[in-house]
């Protein structure tokens, strides 16, 4: 015989809760504290029907959540293996919190074959109605600017790195720069970094310990490789990764820079060199990029005068830009009158 069924100190509150989502939360604490409970209990203590209380499991199960059961003298529901949810109790304020990061973040929240738009209906679809209103409200009204610049990965590549990351597992990663070039090769996955609005892997090659960024949305594939590794001690993934973005890619850029490094260093972010004293006047830019079109915007945009002694790909691309910085301030042409028709 099933022991019997104790109604918890919650069954006061189910009086006030009128949301099938909230009642089939509630099914499932129930479930969850005596494994074996039968419909009619659960009914019961819900103090609804018994069909109202098999439709509350359904709920349930449409939310993916594993609820078993089993028929007979001893049957009833028990939930999955490996299950033991708390049960969603936000506020208002939290639940649209939530909305907001998603479209900050640029997700399509109302999509719900984007994870995040799943996601997101899921967890309104089990929230009180008064609560869950105000935050779908947002969802589907809110609109965002799309980043230009921000890019999303895909979000199996993106576990599968986090996975590595956790178990300091080797990968092997296929990688495609932005300028087209592909190759494979095995790193140590260090930590994997949100910063503006795009994703890196910070990893270590296996070969040469060089040290390296790689944009998630630009990985190719992912293999999890049986060897170990230790990352560094005390590792500070955001300013490694700064300190590396400009490592490792196809083309060369060394630039002097007639300023001293403690002024240059307020102009030129970390990720594009390392920067070097030269004399008490002048500094060294030293990197790498797979865009020299890019850097020679960023370094345009320096106030004070540059030259660029290393890098002939970073060299065509600041004569092409000035090329055409030039041309925009040439005088234009004037046309008399006898020439104008």
């Amino acid at each position: 015989m099933h022991e019997v069924f104790h109604k918890s100190s919650e069954e006061s509150a189910v009086t006030v809760e009128t949301s099938p989502t909230s009642r089939a939360l509630l099914a499932l604490e129930l479930i969850q504290a005596n494994p074996g409970v039968t419909a009619d209990r659960l009914a019961d203590t819900l103090g609804v029907t018994e069909r109202a209380a098999r439709r509350y499991v359904g709920i349930l199960r449409e939310a993916e959540i594993p609820i078993l059961s089993a028929r007979g003298p001893y049957g009833g529901y028990t939930v999955g293996r490996g299950v033991r949810l708390p049960p969603l109790i936000f506020s208002a304020t939290e639940a649209l919190g939530l909305v907001m990061a998603a479209l900050d973040a640029h997700y399509d929240a109302t999509d719900p074959a984007d994870p995040m738009g799943s996601a997101l209906g899921k967890i309104l679809r089990a929230l009180p109605e008064p609560v869950a209103r105000q935050a779908e409200m947002v969802r589907r009204t809110a609109r965002t600017v799309p980043d230009r610049y921000g890019a999303r990965p895909d979000p199996a590549t993106t576990a599968q790195l986090v996975q590595a990351c956790a178990n300091r597992q080797l990968v092997r990663l296929g990688y495609r720069s932005e300028a087209g070039t592909e190759w494979v090769t095995r790193v140590e996955p260090w930590s994997v970094v949100s910063r503006h609005g795009r994703w890196y892997l910070l990893c270590r090659l296996v070969r040469s310990r060089g040290i390296r960024t790689y944009r998630l949305d630009r990985v190719q594939s992912v293999e999890l490789l049986d060897d170990q590794f230790e990352p560094p001690e005390d590792l500070d993934a955001v300013t490694t990764l700064e300190e590396n973005m400009a490592a490792g890619w196809e083309f060369a850029a060394e630039v002097v820079i007639d300023a001293p490094l403690e002024r240059v260093a307020d102009w030129v972010p970390r990720s594009i060199g390392r920067l070097e004293p030269i004399d008490e006047g002048s500094c060294r830019l030293v990197g790498t990029t797979s865009t020299p079109d890019w850097y020679a915007e960023m370094l345009a945009a320096l106030p004070v005068g540059f030259r660029i002694v290393g890098g002939d790909e970073l060299r065509a691309a600041a004569r092409t830009l000035g090329e055409r910085m030039l041309a925009a301030a040439a005088q234009p042409a004037v046309h008399s009158e006898a020439s104008t028709p």
